[in-house]
């Protein structure tokens, strides 16, 4: 069997910063090795890395790299047409990355509110759907997301899989609804486990559980409100 070193030496020095990527994540990345998978091969004599150190030496700092014309990097040596045009892509991308937000669905203002809309769209599923709306600090919905859809008897979906969404975006405060397509919601004690393991996990992770919401036909039940779980 190979062992690790071994395996690296025998890695192009060119393949090295994407090798690097997968095995640490981007953020592990120096600037250079970073543009040097956007180039992705240098030029006679010069690997990519040397290629992405001379781009970079070429501007006084990354703020002036983002400045530079078509122009000002075909000036550089090994920067042809072609690798001027993806990096003048990429940093306009970049930079409309930096400028958007998060897509905002409207602002709660009460559990209530949240359970007469969900009431509305989930009335008259004839599965049960497990959904939960994520909230920023400000209680606007940031993301709306079905976690689960199972059988017209069973909705069981892991903690973890709620809070995996969470973290990917700046969750403060979580409501969860599920409906019974029975009508009833009169909630069941996997209903009550399921949120209590909620809010223990919220507890711990920083974010807070507001409310669970059972949809029935007509109306719809709030475990907070109810049954005295969240005190």
């Amino acid at each position: 069997m190979q062992s690790k070193v071994s395996i690296i030496q025998e890695v192009p020095e060119e393949s090295l910063p994407r090798e690097r990527l997968l095995a640490f994540g981007e953020k592990a990345l120096a600037n250079h090795e970073l543009l040097a998978i956007l180039l992705r091969t240098g030029y006679r004599d010069t690997n990519v890395l040397g290629l992405a150190m001379q781009v970079l030496s070429s501007f006084e700092n990354l703020a002036q790299l983002k400045l530079a014309s078509l122009v000002e990097l075909q000036a550089i040596k090994g920067i042809g047409q072609a690798k001027a045009i993806e990096l003048r892509a990429a940093i306009e991308l970049g930079s409309r990355i930096a400028q958007s937000t998060l897509p905002k669905l409207g602002q709660l203002t009460s559990t209530e509110e949240a359970g007469q809309w969900l009431l509305k769209e989930m009335r008259d599923l004839h599965q049960e759907h497990l959904v939960v709306l994520f909230l920023n600090s400000k209680n606007e919905i940031i993301r709306k997301r079905t976690i689960f859809m199972g059988t017209v008897n069973s909705a069981c979906a892991h903690p973890r899989e709620i809070f995996k969404e969470a973290v990917k975006y700046p969750t403060a405060r979580i409501i969860m609804a599920h409906n019974h397509p029975s009508g009833d919601t009169t909630p069941s004690g996997a209903d009550l486990n399921f949120t209590e393991r909620m809010i223990e996990c919220g507890d711990l992770m920083g974010i807070e559980i507001l409310d669970h919401l059972i949809i029935g036909d007509h109306s719809y039940r709030s475990l907070r409100e109810e049954e005295g779980l969240f005190e």
